[in-house]
């Protein structure tokens, strides 16, 4: 299980469910988040390869992995 600041690169997978804040390349974009599922493995950008960093900025339990929704 991650922790809030932890942060992986295109490739690693993703650990919680939850908003990621992403890091480009200074040149190619402003930093933003995304939503991000457990399991799934972080995707490079298609505009600065594999510079991307992802840090866990709120984990959240995917609606799917919740007893009150199985």
């Amino acid at each position: 299980m991650a922790n809030v600041g932890d942060v992986f690169k295109p490739g690693d997978k993703v650990p919680n469910s939850g908003i990621y804040e992403v890091t480009h390349d200074k040149e190619h974009s402003k930093k933003h988040e995304v939503t991000c599922v457990y399991g799934k493995t972080f995707p490079p950008c298609k505009g600065c390869g594999d510079h991307p960093r992802f840090k866990l900025a709120r984990a959240a339990q995917h609606i799917e992995s919740n007893e009150n929704f199985k």
